[in-house]
């Protein structure tokens, strides 16, 4: 199922910049992707790998909203952009820093129950039918899906990718507060939990009708995350003194 261009233009709806802004924040969130690939490549470290899909699970889903701004809407795009985004969202970067402030066995049982509930829910998206009345020809829903529970899944997946995203860099930022020489990692998290906040406020807006919103935080997000993400890495820890005998 489709929305043809034709379709799109008699609809009266018309494109504005903002609904281009997804074209921008899909290249960036290509070239961060890049950039952790190769951090994982030379430091190692499963939070890294973690972090770096989610760029990519990130640039994914910016790059259907794109497509639908272009093209118009399609039926594949849309459960694309639904796993990618309204399911996935930032759970493989909240998964990065499960492994980074947790234990790996604990990390890795949350990985195991986080993972099963987004396969389970993103075979259910495949398999739902679309309802037609509530497809726009160049905005995405969750509307469209004509099993309407299964939006019930994105709310559970979201709010734990936002514990652990949002939580994590909270609690590092804390961490790095109490040292003066540490201000910059402290300033890094905090950006890097702003970021991880704002496209949830933009998806509050979508389910509102405001799409828009969402294309702005989503970009203004990965900005924040980016900007945190090379303040945390330009600025080492320093080694504790050590006292000679």
């Amino acid at each position: 199922m489709s929305v043809a261009p034709e379709a799109f233009y008699a609809s009266g709806a018309m494109r504005s910049p903002v609904h281009f802004i997804p074209l921008f924040t899909t290249a960036f969130a290509v070239f961060f992707a890049i950039v952790m690939f190769r951090r994982w490549r030379a430091k190692g470290g499963t939070h890294l790998l973690w972090w770096a899909i989610g760029m990519v699970s990130y640039a994914t889903g910016t790059l259907t909203e794109s497509l639908t701004t272009l093209w118009g809407w399609h039926a594949p795009v849309f459960r694309a952009w639904y796993i990618t985004g309204a399911l996935l969202g930032g759970m493989p970067l909240a998964q990065g820093s499960v492994f980074l402030h947790l234990s790996r066995k604990a990390a890795v049982r949350w990985t195991w129950a986080v993972c099963t509930i987004v396969v389970v829910a993103s075979v259910c998206v495949i398999l739902s039918p679309i309802d037609a009345s509530a497809v726009e020809p160049y905005r995405l829903s969750g509307k469209a899906l004509a099993w309407s529970w299964v939006r019930l899944f994105s709310p559970f997946v979201n709010t734990y990718a936002l514990v652990f995203l949002v939580g994590g860099a909270i609690m590092s930022a804390m961490r790095f507060r109490r040292d003066p020489a540490l201000g910059a990692r402290f300033a890094g998290n905090v950006l890097i939990a702003i970021g991880g906040i704002l496209p949830g406020i933009g998806g509050t807006f979508t389910r509102l009708g405001h799409v828009e919103v969402l294309y702005v935080t989503e970009l203004l997000g990965l900005v924040l995350i980016y900007i945190g993400f090379r303040l945390n890495t330009l600025q080492r820890i320093p080694a504790p003194a050590v006292t000679p005998a």
